[in-house]
């Protein structure tokens, strides 16, 4: 029986990937996992109920990518015991970019996919890989419907003052915008807020999206207004390999006295810069965290001056606070980095509670608290896969 919902989120060098079903009153998980080592060591598993249930590696290949992955992978969903008998009858992507065009999701087809491809210069570090697997999965099942789900849309409600930059009209004009990101994450937030502090979903809540990639977003009754990534993925704060906000004469002044080309530079900011730049270490936050390396105590202390300092410039933006939430593999489990965030804040009139913050939530902040502060698990996929549902049945 074809009604599954099969999400795929495509990088560089992982096909990551979930199965949902339809379940009243919501879509439910049935199984997820990944193929990764793309075009090095691939390597296939699949979890369901918190257990890994399969596995399968392929010798090291140069050759071995998405067009594989995604073949192996639709075999897989014809043939996996796991199924359960549910065959896949749609496919929700994450896109990271959508321009200024798509301001929601969208099924996908030629005349899309052309527009969407020429957002690549945009964002060159994702986009590609998202199109490769839209373009695969259309190879070996050309007649499924596939929706494009991007991190781009939530941002949509920034006013337009929000999102402009200080240069000449036909560069803005030509798309030179601040876009923002993580936007699935936030959408998701957003609907389960609500859920846990119906004050703080009408009001001003800042959410931390935090993790090898990390953002923050402002909003006002669930709508973005503001957020610290801009026109790429890279600007705003430090991330795992990403540099964050930088003075751009640093890049001229770069290019003029130690020879980088626009490649290098490219390298340097998305790629070893962040926690590992500064640590010389790793891009893991927890191994930075048991590091007695002070160049590791550095690159953590410079994270948190930077989310504390996109703090006050986002309730600025906001006109006041209500709500915190933490979010991402490092706002979620870093318990010593939200307490530092939220210390360094407390101005701002957040009062942690130590223990609550140790358990992990979901609310971390005292109950006298001016200013609530919660701890949310995101899920992008399940965004995704509610997309593509709704998509599919014509809502």
């Amino acid at each position: 029986m074809d009604d599954a919902i099969a999400v795929l989120n495509a990088g560089s060098s992982s096909l990551k990937f979930s199965i949902f079903i339809e379940k009243t009153p919501d879509l439910e998980l049935l199984l997820h996992g990944q193929i990764g080592g793309l075009y090095t060591h691939p390597r296939f598993e699949v979890h369901k109920d918190g257990n890994l249930i399969d596995c399968k590696t392929w010798p090291e290949s140069k050759h071995f990518g998405h067009k594989d992955a995604i073949e192996f992978l639709v075999q897989c969903w014809d043939e996996h015991e796991s199924m359960e008998g549910h065959g896949v009858a749609a496919v929700g992507h994450r896109v990271v970019h959508g321009g200024l065009e798509f301001t929601e999701p969208v099924k996908l087809d030629e005349e899309v996919l052309g527009k969407l491809e020429k957002l690549i210069p945009l964002a060159p570090l994702h986009q590609p890989y998202n199109l490769a697997a839209i373009r695969a999965v259309s190879g070996h099942r050309p007649g499924l419907l596939q929706a494009a789900c991007f991190d781009t849309s939530f941002h949509r409600t920034m006013p337009a003052i929000a999102s402009e930059f200080a240069l000449p009209r036909e560069y803005s004009e030509g798309g030179i915008k601040r876009y923002g990101f993580h936007g699935l994450s936030y959408e998701y937030i957003s609907t389960v807020l609500p859920g846990l502090d119906a004050a703080a979903a009408k009001g001003k809540t800042i959410v931390a999206h935090l993790g090898n990639g990390a953002s923050m977003c402002a909003m006002k009754g669930c709508r973005s207004i503001a957020g610290t990534m801009g026109f790429s993925a890279v600007e705003g704060l430090p991330m795992g390999t990403r540099c964050g906000s930088i003075d751009p004469g640093v890049l001229i002044y770069l290019m003029d006295n130690f020879g980088l080309d626009a490649r290098a530079l490219d390298e340097l900011i998305y790629k070893k810069s962040g926690l590992l730049g500064v640590s010389g270490i790793s891009s893991d936050m927890s191994e930075l965290l048991s590091s007695r390396d002070p160049r590791a105590s550095e690159a953590v202390d410079l994270f948190v001056y930077r989310i504390v300092r996109e703090m006050g410039s986002l309730a600025a933006a906001l006109g006041g606070l209500n709500a915190v939430v933490f979010t991402g593999g490092i706002g979620e489990h870093a318990a010593e980095i939200r307490s530092r965030v939220c210390r360094d804040s407390s101005w701002l009139g957040i009062t942690l509670d130590e223990k609550a913050n140790d358990r992990g939530g979901p609310r971390i902040s005292r109950m006298d608290s001016p200013v609530s502060v919660w701890v949310v698990p995101t899920d992008e996929e399940l965004m995704i896969a509610r997309h593509t549902f709704s998509l599919m049945v014509g809502r």
